[in-house]
């Protein structure tokens, strides 16, 4: 049954979705066109997310699903720029008063790290002098409180990925939403996170066109011999949902 609860979250959800993704005003941003806004493919000027519409309606059926199906666990995004997709997982939350769940924002805050010679596939990766890249605490905490979603649900983890997720005090998890371009990115996520992934969870990679990160995802499910399928969200995200008879890695 349709009540006006639920046509209010689902109002306020995509009211929440355009803003974040900045389709309301996308024309007063410089050369920023529907389609690529919708297919995640430009770097928005103006907007809190570039991870484009099909991927931030897949990341709402994800969150549907956790709470339909109790999935235990928190959200968290490795690699968040200035913070959209977590905004929405904080707001997805508050629409649907879900207070036992934490939203864990990973970040360097300073843009993605040099090449690692123990990763010969990030090799000649200039991801590290892209500017743009570079969103720092203070702005991505800004943008929460744009929404009036900056609260003690949000949690953040400031450093590379290999000195904060090892000790991060995250004991289980819902959704790991991994957006860092890189093969040292992806693995030292996928390494530090995926025990943690609830059976039925859901691991969803944003930069699976980015071929260092493919092949980290590749050499990750070979050697935990991960054998759920591989669904793609668009030409760039795929997903796929943790078995429930999985076992811990």
């Amino acid at each position: 049954m349709i009540t006006n609860i639920n046509v209010s979250r689902e109002l306020y959800l995509e009211l929440l979705k355009k803003s974040i993704l900045n389709e309301i005003y996308l024309e007063y941003e410089p050369n920023a066109d529907e389609i690529s806004r919708n297919q995640g493919k430009d770097w928005p000027a103006a907007a809190h997310s570039m991870i484009g519409r099909a991927r931030m309606n897949h990341l709402q059926t994800c969150l549907t699903n956790i709470i339909e199906e109790n999935i235990e666990g928190d959200v968290i995004e490795t690699g968040v720029w200035r913070g959209g997709a977590c905004i929405f997982m904080r707001g997805f939350f508050k629409a649907f008063e879900v207070t036992d769940r934490l939203v864990w924002v990973a970040d360097s805050f300073e843009g993605l790290p040099k090449p690692d010679s123990k990763y010969p596939m990030d090799t000649g990766s200039i991801f590290h002098t892209y500017d743009r890249l570079k969103i720092s605490l203070e702005e991505v905490k800004k943008n929460f409180e744009k929404y009036d979603l900056l609260d003690d649900q949000v949690t953040f983890l400031k450093g590379w990925f290999k000195d904060t997720l090892p000790t991060a005090p995250i004991e289980k998890i819902a959704i790991a939403r991994l957006d860092g371009d890189m093969y040292s990115s992806t693995i030292d996520a996928l390494n530090n996170l995926y025990a943690k992934v609830s059976p039925g969870g859901y691991v969803i990679i944003d930069d699976f066109s980015i071929p260092s990160c493919a092949t980290a995802v590749h050499d990750f499910r070979k050697e935990h011999r991960i054998n759920e399928p591989l669904f793609g969200i668009d030409w760039s995200g795929v997903y796929w949902k943790k078995s429930k008879e999985t076992k811990s890695i």
